[in-house]
């Protein structure tokens, strides 16, 4: 392959979006140093600061998603839907890609819709176990769909899905730090069971409210302490609630920059069911309790903890359930030592290394095939 072919990815909104487009855009670069690669994301969000600061050009679309409680709002977001078809339709008539990259996230509907009606070849990339609309009304049309779950013909054509997994960070899997160090680096205590609690970098409210009312139950634990990250939604709420409880067995932050080591630390793992957080999960081997968060499109995070859950890889809680069970779940599982190990075999052996790798192979073969 010439090492001027060019590239669009799009996609964006979350980091669960943001870091496998990410990788995807290294691992082209690190392959075809010269080639070009163009990223185009919803204006407004998070990848319109989070791509330039990692090297790469991107435009904004004007897009946005629908309000599902309010529909009279949605004249609005049909109107903002076909600007941003037709600015689509202008980046990719002007950047002229060789192949486009959908990712998932407002974005990648009408940048992959434009590609694919101008006859430019595109990839998808679907990171949950039950597909999105987008991606699904795409597929038909798609060369290749990258998955990372089993069973996903029921959403796409058989002969072109590809099960790759999903990209993570490298530097979750670059750790040297032992457990103890790690704990330490956290500020808790080494010799403690650990369970750390992750709601995303705005935290998840709910979870952050159920931890909260909870934290009694923390009181009774013996040698059993907490990391608990809150997020900065509704973080001064959860700082005065432990303050206020004097829980000392606790250890709370707003934001967590080094995942590597937090995850090094902890025996259990509380979080959101995102489908880059469990990729993340399942190639550390990490015990998990999942909290499906509710707010999301046809609750796919529910439907990515059932096939962990099926497989005896994860618990999952219900967030309508989780005051009631949750922190009693996770302080019996962290003290039950075979089932943690049976919970981390499961998870591992759900992993697929070398994602973004797998994925560019895909990228390459369409690239030559539409070359020959």
């Amino acid at each position: 392959m010439s090492g001027n072919k060019r590239f669009i990815i799009s996609g964006g909104g979350t980091g669960g979006h943001i870091f496998p487009a990410l990788s995807i855009a290294g691992e082209l670069r690190r392959r075809m140093p010269e080639c070009e690669i163009l990223f185009v994301g919803a204006q407004g969000r998070m990848e319109m600061e989070r791509v330039p600061a990692a090297g790469y050009e991107i435009k904004g679309l004007p897009v946005m998603g629908f309000d599902r409680r309010n529909p009279l709002r949605n004249f609005k977001v049909v109107f903002h839907l076909v600007q941003s078809l037709l600015k689509a339709r202008e980046i990719v008539s002007e950047f002229k890609p060789d192949v486009a990259i959908g990712v998932g996230g407002y974005a990648s509907g009408p940048t992959l819709k434009a590609a694919q009606r101008m006859g430019v070849p595109t990839v998808l990339q679907e990171q949950n176990s039950y597909a999105g609309v987008t991606n699904k009304q795409l597929g038909s049309a798609a060369r290749r769909i990258c998955v990372a779950y089993e069973g996903m013909e029921r959403f796409f054509p058989a002969d072109r899905i590809v099960l790759t997994g999903n990209p993570i960070r490298a530097a979750l899997l670059n750790c040297t730090a032992t457990v103890e160090q790690a704990r330490r680096a956290m500020g808790l205590e080494p010799d403690r069971k650990t369970i750390l609690v992750v709601g995303g970098s705005l935290g998840a409210k709910s979870v952050n409210e159920v931890i909260g009312a909870n934290l009694e139950k923390m009181r009774g634990a013996e040698g059993v302490q907490m990391l608990w990250q809150t997020g900065e939604v509704n973080r001064g709420d959860s700082e005065e609630v432990l303050a206020a409880s004097g829980v000392t067995n606790v250890v709370q932050t707003r934001f967590i920059t080094d995942m590597a080591t937090a995850y090094r630390a902890a025996d259990l793992v509380i979080s959101r069911a995102g489908a880059g957080t469990i990729s993340e999960l399942q190639a550390l081997g990490k015990p998990v309790i999942l909290v499906p968060s509710p707010n999301v499109a046809e609750d796919h995070q529910t439907k990515n903890a059932q096939a962990l859950v099926a497989r005896n890889a994860a618990i999952m809680v219900a967030d309508r359930e989780a005051n009631s069970q949750l922190l009693d779940c996770a302080l019996r599982t962290v003290a039950d030592d075979g089932v943690l190990d049976a919970l981390a075999n499961n998870i591992r052996a759900m992993a697929l290394p070398d994602a973004a790798a797998h994925i560019v192979d895909e990228i390459m073969n369409v690239s030559e095939s539409e070359s020959k």
